[in-house]
């Protein structure tokens, strides 16, 4: 069975890709993922918070950042347990890049212009064979524009792909006012691809310490949803591939985003939750459902669900509210 898709201009033997996390921080992993049937892996992010850390040493900044992210709370749990620095990640890239024959992604996570070009091009210098621009952003900012917003985010990815020549991806947050114009200005200004969707992790409060708390939550199955949804609806109509990431945990959530349009479908908190050896579990499950309903190859079913051949393209619309929440019986 013929599993094979392109992502960002890469041929890769399937679309089952392991996302940026805390697996790939250990050498081994990458090894162990590569045996287990990944098609290519993203390393985990480098921080533009980190980069500040190495430069001034500033307790402040990691106490302030460390809160941001499920990377950045796997990541930065302290200083002094600091894992790897900003040299020790490009040489981690260097050195994955000669152990495994699959594509090595690097993963920049930031939210300025100023701290991503350099590393971006050295990066490209350790061997990646692409980059992921994680732009973790939330504006608070009372006098910032949604358009000012947007604009950085296209500043960003200009800045970049004037300084590499590899192909970058952009991971987005779904939270735009229109973000199908969001997603054709990013192809527009060069993306080679859209990574569907960034989760931005929510802080708690301990009510005994009375201090903010970080509460990591794994994705689930539902998360699927939404990237499912976008990606239908984009599939076609922009030139950038198209990765799905967040509660993918399964054979069948892996065929319905490429039914959708997806390029790529990105694994992490499965992950996670259930090994690495999974990835094995969902490529035999995937390639003999395809076997069974008489396909011979991924390609034919790509798309095949997307908005734009869809029988009823109003499925992903507004159009089918009323219809859904008419099905919806109290228990």
């Amino acid at each position: 069975m013929d599993l094979s898709t392109t992502y960002l201009g890469l041929k890769l033997r399937t679309p089952l890709v392991p996302s940026a996390s805390p697996l790939s921080e250990d050498p081994d992993n990458i090894k162990r993922m590569e045996d287990a049937g990944a098609a290519a892996i993203v390393f985990h992010s480098l921080f533009e918070e980190q980069i500040r850390l190495e430069r001034n040493e500033s307790e402040f900044l990691h106490d302030h950042e460390v809160n941001t992210s499920a990377e950045a709370l796997n990541y930065f749990p302290t200083l002094s347990e600091l894992k790897i620095g900003p040299e020790d990640y490009l040489e981690h890239i260097a050195k994955a890049r000669k152990s495994v024959s699959i594509p090595i992604i690097g993963s920049l996570n930031g939210s300025s212009v100023g701290g991503w070009t350099d590393y971006a091009r050295q990066i490209q210098q350790a061997g990646a064979h692409a980059l992921e621009l994680n732009i973790y952003f939330i504006p608070t900012d009372v006098n910032q524009s949604g358009s000012q917003v947007e604009q950085l985010y296209l500043d960003i990815l200009k800045a970049v792909k004037a300084t590499v020549t590899i192909p970058v991806a952009v991971k987005l947050s779904p939270f735009f006012s229109n973000f199908a114009n969001m997603a054709h200005r990013l192809d527009e200004a060069g993306a080679d691809g859209l990574v569907l969707f960034n989760r931005f992790y929510q802080p708690d409060i301990d009510i005994d310490t009375l201090e903010v708390a970080p509460n990591i939550l794994l994705s689930t199955p539902m998360a699927m949803r939404l990237p499912l949804r976008w990606i239908a609806l984009l599939h076609g109509k922009v030139r950038a591939s198209l990765a799905a990431t967040s509660g993918i945990y399964r054979s069948s959530d892996v065929l319905k985003m490429l039914m959708a349009g997806a390029d790529t479908t990105m694994l992490c908190s499965v992950l996670l939750r259930r090994g690495i050896q999974h990835i094995k579990l969902i490529e035999r499950e995937v390639s003999d459902w395809l076997e069974e309903h008489d396909y011979e190859s991924l390609a034919q079913l790509k798309g095949s669900v997307s908005q734009k051949n869809c029988p009823e393209p109003g499925a992903f619309e507004r159009a089918q509210y009323m219809r859904a929440i008419s099905t919806c019986r109290p228990m």
